[in-house]
């Protein structure tokens, strides 16, 4: 097993893709596109080709640990596939026969090299960056001051009006949601992900809160609702509602409005973003008990 008491940074993250795919000749590795500085946004599928789920992560630059629990949870099914091992008490490799699993571990790469080198990794928007922060360990925005889990066209022009009452007017560490919806390359690389791949469902992986999120608007389908409640019930995470300013432009918003499927926010974690390395371990083992039902349920 891959060591995972790393920081999830660009190259590093290279590092253990590649090994992955080195190890496990059925991984299918392409890229959804590119950040705004250039740096690609992987995406990992095992399984079938057909009836697909997908997990998301690093949509903001400080929760990084979602990073590292997505190729987590990756090279453990991998290895369920390889050696039939059980994923925690899951035989994951009896399902991905029928069912697939694609991750997009890192949606925000600019943002995490933010996060985890400063500015200096903005490349031509570092004066921007500097502009608007002094710490950019807290930073959850895209290379452009965009933040991307606010960026998607669902409730995208009702969550602006919320964005203007916050005096939230132009790019920032956090909930500026751009000038339309899609407007960055990591947003588009995601729908356009999504538009070609028919996913039979879709969780985000935020943090923190240990909390799940289920429904936007009228179109949320009673899937999402059972699954929340599972999820729930499996890890101790509570069902929650987000506060106003949190409500629409997300990617799970989205992928329920766009699709009528079910998609979740999952937070894990507890604490302040950035959430300690030290805090990975204990809180890989409870979310992973909602990876492994959002595969096989």
């Amino acid at each position: 097993m891959t060591d995972y008491n790393v920081f999830p940074d660009y190259k590093t993250r290279k590092e253990i893709i590649n090994g992955l795919c080195g190890k496990y000749k059925f991984i299918k590795h392409c890229f959804a596109g590119k950040s705004v500085c250039g740096r690609g946004i992987d995406v990992l599928h095992i399984g079938n080709t057909k009836n697909r789920v997908l997990y998301c992560g690093g949509f903001h630059g400080s929760e990084y640990l979602t990073v590292l629990a997505l190729l987590k949870f990756f090279e453990e099914c991998c290895q369920a596939m390889q050696n039939d091992n059980p994923v925690g008490e899951y035989k994951i490799g009896n399902f991905l026969s029928i069912r697939g699993l694609t991750i997009v571990p890192c949606v925000n790469p600019d943002g995490t090299e933010i996060a985890l080198h400063g500015s200096d990794a903005a490349f031509k928007y570092k004066p921007l960056v500097e502009k608007v922060c002094t710490d950019t360990y807290k930073w959850q925005a895209n290379a452009r001051g965009v933040d991307i889990n606010h960026n998607f066209n669902a409730g995208w022009c009702r969550l602006k009006q919320l964005e203007l009452k916050n005096n939230i007017k132009c790019p920032a560490p956090t909930r500026f949601g751009g000038n339309h919806p899609e407007s960055e390359p990591e947003t588009k690389a995601l729908t356009t992900l999504c538009r070609n791949i028919d996913f039979e469902r879709a969780i985000a992986l935020h943090s923190q809160g240990r909390e799940i999120y289920c429904s936007f608007g009228r179109h949320t389908p009673v899937l999402s609702f059972r699954l929340a409640s599972m999820f729930s019930q499996a890890s101790g995470y509570n069902i929650a509602f987000p506060e106003e300013i949190a409500t629409g432009g997300g990617f799970k918003d989205w992928f329920i409005e766009k699709f009528r499927r079910p998609a979740l926010t999952v937070e894990m974690g507890l604490g302040k973003n950035p959430l300690p390395l030290s805090d990975f371990e204990e809180e890989y083992k409870i979310l992973r008990s909602i990876l492994c039902l959002g595969a096989v349920v």
